[in-house]
């Protein structure tokens, strides 16, 4: 099945999403214990039932002090974790592979956040990819709670700051007002009720894969310096706005993030905001990538064309 087919199948399911509320969680063995329960094989009457496998997709560039943070919060079992390297020069990869022998550590094909998630997702085999910062200001002990919103029926598990239970000690006032801004701006024409554009810690079904369409390129562009539509910190925007457009099921989850230990973001409030503001432009006419065949059938007369986010209680009429 390809990755387009899996999409429409997705898209054709009506199943109801809800998620959790909760304070920041331990990573101890009760969130280990969580996560087993929501990714491991387990009896069932009959045959044994499989539950989703799941793909842990890191992004990273000279991030080398800041793994072993982020490493030691990691599920130690039932995940594939892939780490994406942007030309690192301070040994990245090197401390991954030591931290973590098992990690899959590949090279990104071009520049940008955005290229390195694209080539993070295609080499994703799990039912459900988690996509996580490699500077440890998202928490792993979270990933519990958007694995039980995807089993619960949403197809986009998405990361709050700002939902009860959320937080940030990392965001500066300039990029809190602009995330503001630009939420405001897709929430108005995209029909949507985003809580946070601009945070980049979410999960979704692999069927997903074919709504965002992100072209991991190929071995030939390594190193050539270019970025293409998508490759940069606008990924998260776009990832938004086509997932909405699709119709997909949405769940936002509360989610903390901590201020970065060592070195600095490689965002620039400025540039990036500017090419946000772009994406959201840009993705207005873009056509979503399904058959006319399948909108027509997710899209019955009468449904509502935002459904209804974990993170809120009202209903959608």
């Amino acid at each position: 099945m390809t990755l387009n087919s899996e999409a429409g199948a997705l898209m054709r399911k009506r199943a109801t999403s809800r998620g959790g509320r909760g304070r920041r969680e331990d990573s101890g063995l009760a969130n280990q214990a969580l996560l087993d329960e929501s990714v491991q094989t387990q009896n069932a009457v009959g045959p044994q039932a499989l539950q989703p496998s799941l793909s842990i997709v890191i992004p990273a560039k000279n991030e080398a002090r800041n793994l072993p943070r982020l490493f030691a919060r990691l599920p130690k079992e039932n995940c594939e974790v892939i780490l994406v390297d942007g030309a690192s020069t301070d040994g990245t990869v090197s401390e991954a592979l030591r931290l973590r022998p098992d990690v899959m550590a590949i090279v990104q094909t071009r520049k940008g956040k955005g290229n390195a998630l694209a080539c993070g997702f295609a080499a994703a085999s799990g039912s459900f990819i988690v996509m996580i910062d490699a500077d440890g200001s998202n928490d792993p002990a979270e990933i519990p709670r958007f694995v039980s919103a995807l089993k619960a029926g949403a197809d986009f598990a998405k990361g709050s700051r700002f939902l009860a239970g959320g937080g940030s000690q990392d965001i500066s006032f300039v990029r809190r007002v602009g995330n503001f801004w630009l939420n405001k701006i897709v929430n108005l024409l995209y029909g949507t009720r985003y809580t946070d554009l601009c945070y980049g810690y979410n999960a979704f079904r692999r069927e997903c894969l074919g709504v965002m369409a992100l072209d991991p390129g190929d071995s030939e562009d390594v190193n050539d310096g270019t970025m293409q539509w998508g490759d940069g910190f606008e990924v998260e925007t776009l990832i938004n706005v086509r997932i909405a457009k699709a119709n997909l099921r949405v769940a936002e989850v509360p989610s903390f993030e901590a201020a970065r230990h060592f070195g600095s973001s490689n965002l620039n409030a400025f540039s990036d905001g500017i090419r946000v503001l772009r994406t959201i432009h840009a993705e207005r006419n873009r056509r979503v990538h399904q058959t006319s065949a399948e909108t027509a059938e997710i899209q019955p007369e009468g449904r509502a064309p935002w459904p209804l986010l974990s993170g809120l209680d009202e209903e959608v009429s």
